[in-house]
């Protein structure tokens, strides 16, 4: 299908003429009235990056009508397997075309680029659209406050792709550390095998020729101008797209960003974290001013929370692994291996899985007849993190990883590249995300936006964390809305 031309009106969208008073008690624009939709009836839902994990996203929402689908990359063989699957859907290369031509359009995936991401939310909820957006929810900081404030005030539904936060295991680990089954908690471990993709690279000279299939102008979208080129000289592989962008600071967020929304979430929601006093890497390796290291270590200190002492966390990414409790038998499969968390009790230890599963007690002997208790927790129907977001679009509750959880999360976990970044401990002021001691790091909290991009240049009014347990009791909960609290 031929792609519509973009007039001066539908460019405008999402720019700081369409951002301009997204903070809460701003002047403004409205949200675009949107239909009501009844749980018997059917979303009409768009995807916008449907290559990779975006062409997963929207199958996964295969249940209502998908209208339209948007993706930059046509030569790509994913984008082509997503259209083929969806074949009555219109297909589009620019989201800001497809939600101007597509009135009926509830609700939007987005699984695009981490840089792409808040840009492109906001202007779906401007426009009166329910979103889900991959994790990690934002490129920086500013933006996932941003985008917590303008959900409550565009009144829409949204959830994060962290999809073992639908899970019942997590909910159990949430349940067994309140329950007080290992006691008190000071610290604990999260850890992945990424970069799987190159990292450690410095940009190539020359350019090469833009495939005709591939508008390379709005891949690039909100990231300073740069040539397309092909495959980096060092390693003979892609250099941008598809997936090895993750590397690239313009683009992506590295192995926290690829994987701290899921392996830190159990951590974040069991121990109720809030934000941190401080951040530093403790080391990383490999590093190069445009690239992500190729591992590291990552320290984060987090005070008291109510009855929970103060708690330090510990991210290790590149094939870094905890040190094993002595009293953890070596034959005893922390996590997954190469990926999971590890919380250190007073009286023992949980260890998860990548996505939060497959929750255990260790030492087991010490556990065996440990009885759980009573669950608290309202469960998600059938686990199913799609669904719990079309639920809410339909007038259900909020999704569990709505933005007011999500924004937060998302806040605490990209904290800690401004410390790889500056390679300093980072004192930090979570209400008004600034840095205290290093005051030259607060210019990483938010980006610089490419001329004819710019999301907003307005101050964002101070948000404070939930306590995320609390919170989600509240939140779960059928018919309690939370959106204006």
């Amino acid at each position: 299908m031929n792609e519509p031309k973009l007039t001066r009106r539908i460019f405008l969208m999402g720019s700081l003429a369409a951002a301009a008073g997204c903070a809460t008690g701003t002047k403004g624009k409205r949200a675009a009235k949107r239909r009501t939709v009844s749980p018997n009836e059917k979303l009409n839902v768009a995807g916008i990056g449907i290559g990779g994990q975006g062409g997963g996203d929207i199958s996964a929402c295969g249940t209502e009508n998908v209208v339209a689908l948007c993706d930059v990359d046509w030569g790509y063989d994913g984008t082509q397997k997503t259209f083929a699957h969806f074949p009555k859907a219109t297909q589009y290369k620019d989201f800001r075309v497809m939600l101007e031509k597509e009135k009926s359009i509830d609700a939007v995936t987005i699984s695009t680029p981490d840089h792409m991401h808040a840009f492109i939310a906001l202007t779906a909820m401007q426009m009166g659209k329910h979103v889900y957006v991959q994790k990690p929810m934002t490129h920086n900081i500013e933006e996932a406050r941003m985008l917590t404030l303008a959900a409550r005030k565009y009144k829409v539904a949204t959830q994060m792709g962290n999809q073992g936060h639908s899970s019942d295991d997590v909910r159990q680990i949430c349940e067994w550390i309140d329950a007080g089954a290992i006691g008190a908690v000071r610290e604990a471990h999260t850890w992945t095998n990424r970069p799987s993709w190159p990292q450690g690279l410095k940009r190539p000279a020359g350019s090469d020729p833009v495939p005709s299939t591939l508008d390379w102008d709005l891949w690039l979208g909100v990231a300073p101008e740069r040539p397309y080129v092909a495959n980096h000289p060092a390693t003979g592989k892609n250099c941008y797209l598809p997936f090895v962008w993750r590397g690239w600071w313009d683009f992506g967020c590295g192995a926290l960003g690829d994987m701290a929304c899921h392996v830190m979430d159990a951590s974040n929601w069991a121990l109720k974290l809030g934000y941190p006093t401080s951040v530093e890497a403790v080391s990383q390796e490999g590093a190069t001013d445009e690239q992500a290291p190729l591992k590291s270590v990552i320290k984060y200190e987090f005070p008291k929370r109510g009855a929970m002492p103060p708690v330090t966390l510990y991210w290790h990414d590149g094939g870094n692994l905890p040190e094993r409790p002595k009293d953890i038998p070596a034959d005893v499969k922390l996590g997954s291996g190469d990926n999971g968390t590890l919380f250190v009790g007073e009286k023992g230890y949980i260890t998860c899985r990548t996505y939060s599963g497959e929750p255990r007690l260790l030492p087991a002997d010490r556990f065996k007849d440990y009885k759980s208790p009573a669950q608290t927790l309202p469960r998600i129907p059938n686990q199913n993190h799609y669904q719990d977001w079309i639920a809410a679009c339909k007038g259900g509750a909020p999704a569990c990883s709505n933005f007011d959880y999500a924004g937060p999360f998302t806040e605490v976990v990209l904290l800690g590249n401004l410390a790889l970044r500056t390679g300093k401990k980072l004192e930090w002021d979570g209400p008004n995300m600034k840095v205290t001691n290093l005051p030259e790091a607060n210019s990483l909290v938010k980006n610089n936006y490419r001329k004819g991009w710019s999301i907003s240049e307005q101050k964002v009014e101070q948000v404070t964390a939930p306590s995320h347990r609390e919170k989600h009791r509240v939140d779960l909960e059928r018919g309690v809305e939370n959106a204006q609290r």
